[in-house]
């Protein structure tokens, strides 16, 4: 094994306690969050009293000012855990990064308290039924009326989407422009004209709740824009993608080792034709493939993690980062399920559950070929 050096003692000691509160607090609900189709709105609420929410945000705010390793530790644990229906990760370190970077001091005063409380949930609504990873071709608008602008328009595939009580919502403030006509507002659930739709039925991460969000002639006040000024929008999405795309690494990396880990166990213990599966050269050259592939993926993602501490971590290597781990997550829980047979299809064994939730992660974020995309414009 290659030990990781990013994980001090503080951090070990850290991973400890969000586990622990992970197992007690989560772990049991989640095959009903599952039924749900979300996860109990008091686990927020617990998370941000032990400073599991957004542990990266300053002291001023009620935060703790650590270091985005804590929240790597978070993401992780919950992904190896398997509990795909917490969206702690966007909230914490897409969202309020958002408000924090670009907001002014009142909206930060506002917000940051109670998205680090959990008091408020967090979300942001970039995606649309006609413009998915084209976040220039976004069709929802934003134009000024006097003091405030009139939002319309529709979003799809919302994390967070239903108990969300604040959102970031990318909207067209000059529909005639492309990058340069993009703006980012808050706005708040509740205000007239905004509604929420069924929480979407999707093929894995049951317990996350998804949304579609509508818009119609919301009145935004005009100081809800994020940046202070019109057009800033684009801009402030491509400098955030990096750490969502870093995220998106770490949580694949985590699964993919926690699969590892179950099948493991699996193929020691299940026997077949009087010996057990782990007897047999395929499933011994079958893990051993998996293993090296995992040990890369782990030494990419760390070396990431570092350059991300540093401010280092660039747009193409981030887009890397995304593309190779979650393609090497899904062929990995596949390899997985064949392993344990028919029981890897059975949804109460983990690996079938891990399995639907990884399909998705080649997606969201941008999806795997616009990583492509990135990766050889810059070359």
């Amino acid at each position: 094994m290659i030990p990781r050096t990013l994980f001090d003692a503080d951090l070990d000691s850290f991973r400890d306690s969000v586990r622990k509160f992970f197992e007690n607090e989560a772990v049991p609900y989640h095959a009903q969050w599952e039924k749900d189709g979300q996860i109990d709105r008091a686990l927020w609420s617990k998370a941000g009293e032990l400073g599991f929410l957004c542990p990266t945000m300053p002291e001023q705010y009620g935060g703790v000012g650590a270091d985005f390793r804590y929240s790597a530790v978070v993401m992780e644990e919950a992904s190896a855990l398997g509990l795909s229906g917490i969206g702690f990760p966007l909230h914490s370190d897409i969202v309020a990064p958002y408000i924090l970077h670009y907001g002014s001091d009142a909206q930060k005063q506002h917000y940051l308290p109670k998205l680090i409380s959990g008091e408020m949930v967090g979300a942001i609504a970039m995606t649309e039924p006609g413009a998915g990873s084209d976040l220039q071709g976004v069709k929802t608008t934003a134009i000024k009326n006097g003091d405030h602008y009139v939002l319309n328009g529709s979003k799809t595939f919302i994390t967070n989407g239903q108990m969300c009580d604040v959102v970031i919502v990318v909207a067209k403030t000059d529909p005639k422009e492309g990058a340069k006509g993009t703006s980012l507002f808050i706005v708040e659930a509740g205000w007239e004209g905004f509604s929420k739709g069924k929480n979407l039925e999707k093929v894995g991460m049951k317990a996350q709740d998804t949304s579609e969000l509508f818009f119609q002639d919301v009145k935004v006040p005009e100081d809800c824009i994020l940046g202070g000024r019109e057009g800033q929008g684009f801009f402030q999405l491509m400098q955030e993608l990096p750490q969502e795309r870093l995220l998106v690494g770490l949580t694949a990396m985590a699964a993919c080792e926690a699969a590892f880990e179950w099948t493991l166990t699996y193929v020691k213990e299940r026997k077949a034709f009087g010996k057990p599966i782990a007897a047999f050269q395929n499933t011994r050259f079958k893990m051993a493939e998996m293993k090296a592939d995992i040990t890369a993926g782990r030494i990419f993602v760390d070396r990431c993690l570092e350059l991300h501490l540093a401010k280092k971590l660039d747009i193409p290597t981030a887009a890397m980062l995304k593309q190779w781990t979650t393609d090497l997550q899904c062929k990995v829980m596949d390899e997985c399920v064949q392993l344990h047979g028919g029981y890897g299809y059975m949804w109460e064994y983990p690996i079938a559950r891990a399995w639907a939730d990884s399909r998705v992660q080649r997606i969201y974020a941008g999806t795997n070929e616009i990583m492509k995309e990135i990766v050889a414009r810059s070359l």
